[in-house]
Parts: structure tokens; C-alpha cells; sequence
């Protein structure tokens, strides 16, 4: 009895429901998680006032929950965008299996780039450590100083018109050119694609990631702004556009904001 091999078409079409159901399987449980923790500093705060800053040192237990926030965040934040990519991984690498090449799950490839944002996650952490141990962040992770706000925005547009955010979008806007000109054979091959590809994402949005000091780390609105503003750069027609355009009007608000505070 001859076995029912499935086409190709159909396979390919089974694959990208698995990747995108699991993309946003990782993606829902990371914002449950970044609202669960919203909710819960929120219900730890009731009474306080939210412009102070907290002046009490951080322990080893402040590092490593404020690290896994930012982890978690940046997870919920960038593997939506980053899902153009991921899909084009698994539908080269099935095509590839078809050739008889090695076999690799996406979620190797997932793996190699959310190891890069927990690297950065690790940074953010450092960098939230200093501005605490300065007390220029309320209880809500918010700037209290508008002077700070204001080079926040100003390094934002500015970065959104530099060469190397170009360059990092242009990555990060075509999955084929990447795959087809950084492939890489085997399970060590998909860490190390997952690895550039983050970096070039890292590249492209690390500034960005500043400007949730600007209105609350723990704004669920402003980090869903700003993880829709990236998915728009990175994935629409005229998104490349759409970030310059975006530059220029965060360095009129940085300006504005400096200023009244100078004045």
C-alpha cells in the first residue's frame, strides 16, 4: 500500500499555522505577564505618591525580577515583529527539508533571538538600576525629570535619521535578503541567524526601548504604542518612512520639553 505523501503547498501552509499560533502563544503569555505585573506594582502602590522615587537600595531580588521584566517585555514587545521573519524561516528551511537537507525547528532560529533581547534586557536592567540609585524614576518606572525626558526624545529622532538605523531596518524590513545572503546549516547555523537577526533588531529599536522611561515602564499603553509603532516600522510598505516621519516629531516634543523646562 502506497503511502499519502502531502503536497508541498499543503505542508507549507500547516507549518506557517504552527509558527504562527506558537509566535502567538510566546507573545500572549509574554503580555499576560507584563499585565499581571502592572496590575500588581499598581495595587503595591495604592496610596503612594507616584511622582516620588523610591530611595530604598536595590537587592539581589530587585535585579533578577527587574531582569525578567525586561526580558518578558521585550519578548511581548519584538517577537510579534518579528514574526515576517520567522515565518520565512520555517518556509525556506521545509523547502530545504524537501531537498533532503537538514531539518531545523523555528524555534531554534526564535531561540538564537530572544537570546539577544535578553542581553539587552539585561542592560535595560543596569541602566533603570542607575537612574533609581540618581532618583530620577517614580515607583511606575517613570522619568520624574523633564530634562532627562527631553534627551530621551532628542536621542530617539535623532537616532531614527542615523546610518545605522537605516541599516539595521533595512535587515530588519527584508527576511529573504537576510536568510538568502546569512544562511547557515544546522541547529548552530539557526542560533546564529536568530543571534544577527536580533542584533540587527537591537539595532534598530534599542533607543526606542528608552522612551519607556518616558511615560512608565509599567504603561501598558505606551509599551503598546510603542511595540505597534515598531511592528508598523519594520512591517509596512512605507514604514521605513513612517520612522523618519516619527523622528522628526520626537525631536519637536524633545525640543518643546526642554525648553519649557529651561525657560
Amino acid at each position: 500500500m502506497t503511502r499519502y505523501i502531502p503536497p508541498l503547498e499543503s505542508v507549507l501552509k500547516r507549518d506557517r499555522l504552527m509558527v504562527v499560533v506558537g509566535v502567538a502563544g510566546v507573545a500572549a503569555l509574554a503580555w499576560a505577564y507584563v499585565a499581571y505585573r502592572a496590575w500588581d506594582m499598581r495595587q503595591t502602590d495604592v496610596g503612594m505618591d507616584m511622582a516620588m522615587p523610591q530611595l530604598e537600595p536595590w537587592g539581589a531580588g530587585d535585579f533578577l525580577l527587574t531582569f525578567v521584566m525586561w526580558a518578558v517585555m521585550m519578548a511581548a514587545m519584538m517577537v510579534p515583529s518579528a514574526t515576517p521573519m520567522i515565518l520565512t524561516f520555517a518556509t525556506i528551511n521545509r523547502r530545504r527539508r524537501e531537498q533532503e537537507h537538514p531539518f531545523v525547528p523555528t524555534g531554534v532560529f526564535l531561540l538564537g533571538y530572544l537570546v539577544v533581547w535578553g542581553g539587552f534586557a539585561a542592560l535595560s536592567t543596569l541602566g533603570q538600576w542607575g537612574l533609581h540609585e540618581a532618583t530620577l524614576l517614580s515607583p511606575m518606572m517613570k522619568s520624574t525629570n523633564s530634562i532627562l525626558g527631553g534627551a530621551l526624545l532628542l536621542a530617539a529622532g535623532i537616532y531614527q535619521w542615523s546610518p545605522l538605523k537605516r541599516v539595521c531596518l533595512t535587515q530588519c524590513r527584508s527576511p529573504l535578503g537576510f536568510l538568502m545572503s546569512d544562511w547557515r546549516e544546522g541547529r548552530r547555523g539557526a542560533i546564529i541567524m536568530g543571534l544577527r537577526h536580533g542584533s540587527y533588531c537591537v539595532g534598530c529599536c534599542w533607543v526606542l526601548m528608552g522612551l519607556l522611561f518616558l511615560a512608565g515602564v509599567m504603561n501598558l499603553v505606551w509599551v503598546a504604542a510603542i511595540a505597534a509603532f515598531i511592528l508598523v516600522e519594520k512591517a509596512a510598505p512605507a514604514g521605513a518612512w513612517v520612522g523618519r516621519a516619527a523622528g522628526l516629531l520626537l525631536l519637536g516634543w524633545g525640543m518643546l520639553v526642554l525648553t519649557a523646562e529651561l525657560i
